[in-house]
């Protein structure tokens, strides 16, 4: 006699042929029968402590791994607590599949218990949703979901699922073979011709890389097309890694906080090739005065982004490491203005030695990555600290660096770490946080205790929303409201309360041991970095000014003269 299977106990085994070994879920009411079927089952469920923990740390194993992340939640809050997660995950272009517990169809649109309209809330920020009425559907929807999610430009699709449809006789139904992604169209011959000839006539070229090129598996065409042209290189802060830091020819991150010799050596190009990168404006600046001397070659797999906010001289659509291969061996002849750009390198080369005895953040944060392993994974917030990475950490891979880029999402940087810890478990994973960021999903701790996750955590606190203060300091006449944390906990303290070893730094002579001793203890290990509150990051390009007008340092001081207001910080 054949079992009786279940619309849940097939959901389960759909995600088990899709390959998913781990989902990050919070379990409820709507959605019991498929936390009733995953007993069964071979999957490995991480129970999290809150769902935005869950879709967060989804995204964060996708990040890492490239693989589609998966997230389960149930129905009203369940589901409305993973919408910042989804919303990350869309505009950074992480593949997730996003599964909801629904109310009994015959109670929808009844105001239901915990009945809430995930399907339309999330329509802006996902690639497709499902809203299943039929068992008999479930196997089509999960191969789909999961087709959509990993093709074309990544991203997250939800199902949501109503409770009779995962009670339903199921038994008739198996799962769909898996189908392998269709890949983006090479581009035209016309296209590359075009390229070609406007990079071979260039005599001041910059390449701008972005995130795409991770997205399109195009790393090393990337670096074969760089080395072979010998063009001076910039990149994004999500393209970061698709050149190793210390590679010669890379001058840095561009942007509101990137190096110097980058932002000066794209306003003064004549040829900007664009590859997988979007003209974001905390990249561009003021995008009227963004390389305004430059013919524009953009290579996207995206064709909407092509032409979106700046128009394209030269547009390559299609697959980027088929268009990077057909490029490499194209070599202007711009030896002069390599020299240049490479010399403007050194001489605006950040520097560690800056005076005191306080913890200086770039130095630790350079200091770690050092002693950290070349292939380690840092996973950051959002912040201050997440500009010091950008600027300080060595890189050797876009999918080792986690940041949330076009949301900004403060609270990403824990969860994410977890899910990197669990796509790359025989990797070393470093969580980069600030005070501010990191009380925001702190309970995910108990995640990290729980399972036992070897993350490496440090904590740099200055006991202030830093990023926020800095602009209240320099645009907003040191009007510094709601920016104070001087009542945080004790961080420590706190790691220790959910069973994680942690240590205390604020002396710089004391960092060294400090870096040593987090990295060596076994297990998870948490670091906590007092740093001074009037600490800035630089450089920084002005809201609404062009990439040129770099603020660097004390001379920032005069671009808001004011008196100290009665709402300042204490010093």
């Amino acid at each position: 006699m054949k079992t009786r299977q279940n619309g849940a106990q097939l959901l389960a085994r759909c995600l088990e042929a899709e390959g998913t070994d781990r989902l990050f879920g919070y379990p409820g009411g709507a959605i019991m029968p498929f936390y009733d079927a995953l007993t069964g089952s071979k999957l490995r469920h991480i129970l999290v402590r809150h769902e935005q923990g869950a879709a967060l740390a989804a995204n964060g194993y996708a990040r890492a791994s490239g693989r589609v992340g998966v997230c389960i939640a149930t129905s009203g809050p369940g589901a409305s607590n993973l919408v910042t997660g989804i919303a990350d995950a869309f505009l950074d272009s992480a593949p997730m599949v996003v599964i909801t517990g629904q109310v009994s169809t015959a109670l929808m649109g009844t105001d239901a218990f915990q009945e809430l309209d995930v399907f339309g809330m999330t329509l802006p920020i996902v690639k497709h949703s499902f809203l299943l009425r039929h068992v008999d559907d479930l196997p089509e929807v999960v191969h789909e979901a999961f087709r959509i999610a990993r093709e074309g430009r990544p991203g997250p699709v939800l199902i949501d699922l109503p409770k009779d449809v995962q009670l339903a006789d199921a038994s008739h139904l198996s799962p769909k073979i898996p189908a392998a992604a269709v890949p983006p169209p090479p581009p035209s011959r016309e296209s590359l011709a075009a390229a070609i000839a406007a990079i071979e006539a260039a005599e001041r070229p910059v390449i701008y890389g972005g995130g795409g090129i991770a997205l399109a598996e195009a790393v090393n065409a990337f670096r074969g097309f760089v080395d072979s042209s010998g063009i001076p290189t910039v990149l994004t802060l999500r393209g970061l890694g698709a050149l190793p830091t210390g590679h010669p020819l890379l001058l840095g991150m561009l942007g509101m906080h990137g190096c110097r010799a980058a932002n000066m050596a794209v306003q003064e190009a004549d040829v900007l090739i664009v590859v997988g990168a979007r003209f974001d404006d905390r990249a561009t600046g003021k995008l009227a005065e963004f390389a305004p001397r430059a013919r524009i070659v953009h290579l996207d797999a995206d064709r909407r982004e092509i032409g979106k906010l700046r128009q394209a001289d030269v547009a390559v659509p299609g697959d980027v490491a088929t268009a990077l291969k057909s490029l490499t061996g194209v070599h202007p002849d711009c030896g002069d203005w390599r020299r240049h750009c490479l010399e403007q390198g050194e001489r605006h080369a950040a520097r560690y030695d800056a005076p005191g005895r306080d913890v200086y953040a770039p130095a630790l944060l350079r200091r770690l990555s050092e002693i950290a392993p070349r292939d380690a994974i840092v996973a950051c917030d959002v912040g201050q600290h997440q500009m010091w990475v950008a600027q300080h950490w060595k890189f050797s891979h876009p999918r080792n660096h986690l940041t949330s880029g076009a949301l900004g999402t403060m609270g990403f940087g824990l969860p994410a770490a977890i899910g990197a810890q669990f796509a790359c478990p025989n990797r070393t994973v470093v969580l980069v946080s600030g005070d501010g960021s990191f009380m925001m999903n702190l309970q995910e701790l108990a995640t990290v205790a729980r399972c036992k996750l070897p993350i490496k955590m440090v904590l740099l606190d200055n006991q202030a929303l830093g990023m926020v203060r800095q602009w209240q300091e320099l645009f907003f006449d040191r009007n510094y409201s709601e920016v104070d944390l001087s009542d945080n906990p004790d961080f420590a303290a706190l790691a220790r309360v959910f069973g994680i070893p942690a240590l205390q730094v604020d002396q710089r002579a004391d960092v060294e041991d400090a870096l040593h001793a987090l990295m060596s203890t076994p297990g998870p290990a948490f670091l906590h970095v007092a740093i001074d509150a009037r600490s800035n990051v630089w450089p920084l390009v002005p809201p609404n000014h062009s990439n040129a007008t770099m603020l660097e340092g004390e001379a920032a001081a005069v671009a808001s003269p004011a008196p100290e207001p009665a709402h300042a910080l204490p010093a």
